[in-house]
């Protein structure tokens, strides 16, 4: 099977590993550091705060800003679950509003309708490694005052217009094992407030800026130097890695332009990190993706039911006509995007690719080798 993702990990991370654990300082020390200080400044911000996941990265940005019961955030419900989670986690409501049909990005055009008294920020998902309209999107939250949260965890260094994810408003970036870096499990939060940050170190540390003097409530949302080592080797192969997923994605562009389907699009004036490629196959998903795996492709759907549809959600009354998010669940799939995907690798899930939307959707426009399609 060729997996969906497969980790980058080598003799950088061991040694890197091995280091740490011969030293005896484990947690929260000169690696955590040495990591922060990389990330923000390849981000373009002040501050990056290691957390334990990209999760807590958002459940502390959200409490940080002092979001709490009655408040609201806009955002958009084709993501994964720890976006609203993040929200509810503070008491505060999700508002979910519909996204573009071509980026799966939130739809900025909707967000000034769905601001209300209650509204105290915005969150744009950066999905799939493509960052939102971060300019219409602060224009709208300088006009009424609100915060603006990236969740930026599938977007490291993408860009806008020449700027990186979480340099805009407050970002939250995971570190989780199949994201483009990777410290197994940890995140990060990028900000440009020096009280946040301040805040934020104590929030991770149990409220402690010296030992056993609990200056706030706070809780164990440390990074461990174990993590931050291994996080150090990846940044090292970040550029390298970056561009080699979009070079599998420039390939599987030249393999896929002549078939009934909708292949990514990178807007003027961004580039896109390619933490998923994915493709709108139309009506015939589910069957394309049985297809697929049966030929051993592990293609995957990002997200097949959206957050506005499932339980939790629902029974809070947290409803949302959102028919372009619907599509997306319904019709989209991912194929395996990881650095370390070979060309003949490639070349089997673009043959299964081709041969399941010929079976199920249509013959392409025209007849032509496919493994044969050259890496560019």
């Amino acid at each position: 099977m060729i997996p969906i993702a497969r980790p980058d990990l080598g003799p950088e991370e061991v040694a890197a590993v091995t280091e740490v654990l011969s030293s005896g300082m484990l947690v929260q020390g000169r690696k955590v550091a040495e990591l922060e200080s990389l990330w923000a400044e390849f981000v373009g911000v002040r501050h990056a705060v290691a957390m334990a996941n990209g999760t807590l990265a958002l459940m502390s940005i959200f409490s940080g800003i002092g979001l709490e019961p009655g408040d609201e955030v806009i955002t958009v419900s084709h993501t994964f679950a720890a976006t609203a989670n993040a929200i509810l986690y503070t008491g505060a409501t999700p508002i979910f509003i519909d996204i573009e049909p071509d980026t799966y990005l939130i739809d900025a055009k909707r967000i000034e309708a769905a601001i209300t008294p209650q509204t105290r920020a915005i969150c744009p998902v950066h999905l799939f490694g493509l960052v939102a309209d971060m300019d219409m999107i602060q224009a709208i939250a300088d006009r009424h005052g609100l915060a603006v949260i990236e969740d930026a965890c599938q977007a490291h260094g993408a860009t806008f217009r020449g700027r990186k994810a979480g340099s805009f408003g407050h970002g939250a970036f995971s570190l989780y094992a199949t994201k483009n870096m990777t410290t197994a499990e940890g995140g990060f939060v990028t900000t440009n407030d020096d009280k946040l940050a301040d805040w934020l170190r104590l929030h991770r540390n149990q409220g402690m800026r010296t030992r056993y003097q609990f200056e706030t409530l706070g809780y164990n949302f440390r990074l461990t130097d174990l993590a931050a080592a291994i996080g150090l080797a990846q940044f090292a192969k970040l550029e390298r890695n970056t561009a080699r997923r979009q070079q599998i994605a420039a390939r599987y562009d030249v393999a896929f332009e002549d078939l009934p389907v909708r292949l990514p699009i990178t807007p003027d004036g961004r580039t896109h990190v390619f933490h998923q490629y994915t493709v709108d196959v139309g009506e015939a998903r589910d069957a394309i993706v049985a297809d697929l795996r049966a030929a051993g492709i592990g293609a995957d759907i990002y997200y097949p039911i959206p957050v506005h549809r499932q339980a939790y959600i629902l029974e809070r009354g947290l409803y949302a006509d959102l028919p372009v998010t619907d599509a997306a669940a319904a019709r989209t799939l991912a194929l395996p995007m990881f650095p370390g995907l070979t060309d003949a690798e490639q070349g089997q899930v673009i043959d299964a690719l081709r041969a399941a939307v010929a079976r199920h959707v249509g013959a392409p426009t025209a007849d032509r080798p496919t493994a044969g399609v050259a890496a560019p």
